[in-house]
């Protein structure tokens, strides 16, 4: 247990710092919780840690040297850079009737979308599918020493970070939505758009980038 709790106290440190950067995980974070509530970053959380599970799984049974493949950047970054492209534009066009108001017979399935949300942005970063392949891939090294508990403790403690990042972002945002007019709120989200677009941007420019070295 001496060698756990510094596997999940240095798991949740390392994530932590990640999660704090911007990127598209997080703008969307805030574009549907300024929609939706609160409730929308922790399910976005959950898809994540549902691939991150994948990701994990996948690691452990070998798929390291293919994600550190360059094609595999390029077809990642490319197909990321079209799905934020997408969404942005998406948003861009709903801005003119876009409302703060709800409609509860869609709480379920909106749900469901949000959990899908997490896994999508999550899989079309490839940077996030090369931290896996490198710093991920060290930390579960060093924690299989330790048989499956190393391996719970760390992917607890990555997890755990991305949780408590994300809900107090959703939570700042829920709170401040008395002070949103519609006015505002359709701001917010042509500025979250804005940022897909950028991302977006960055995504194609890397992987021409390595599809031309």
């Amino acid at each position: 247990m001496s060698v756990l709790i510094p596997i999940f106290f240095s798991s949740f440190i390392i994530a932590l710092s990640g999660a704090l950067m911007p990127g598209p995980l997080l703008t969307v974070t805030i574009s549907e919780t300024s929609k939706r509530g609160f409730h929308a970053g922790p399910l976005i959380i959950l898809g994540h840690g549902i691939i991150e599970m994948a990701v994990v799984t996948a690691l452990l049974l070998g798929l390291a040297p293919f994600l550190k493949q360059d094609w595999a950047f390029v077809v990642i970054s490319l197909a990321g850079g079209a799905v934020l492209l997408y969404l942005a534009v998406g948003m861009f066009r709903s801005i003119p009737k876009l409302t703060l108001s709800f409609e509860p017979d869609k709480k379920i399935r909106s749900k469901n979308h949000l959990v899908w949300t997490g896994i999508l942005m999550s899989a079309i970063n490839p940077y996030w599918i090369i931290w896996w392949a490198t710093i991920g891939l060290n930390f579960i090294g060093h924690s299989r020493k330790y048989g499956y508990w190393g391996i719970a403790f760390f992917f607890s403690g990555h997890i755990l970070a991305d949780l408590v990042w994300y809900a107090f972002v959703s939570g700042a945002v829920s709170k401040g939505r008395h002070l949103l007019t519609d006015k505002r709120y359709r701001i917010l989200i042509g500025v979250c758009a804005v940022f897909l677009v950028v991302f977006s941007v960055y995504f194609f420019y890397s992987g021409a980038q390595k599809l031309a070295t």
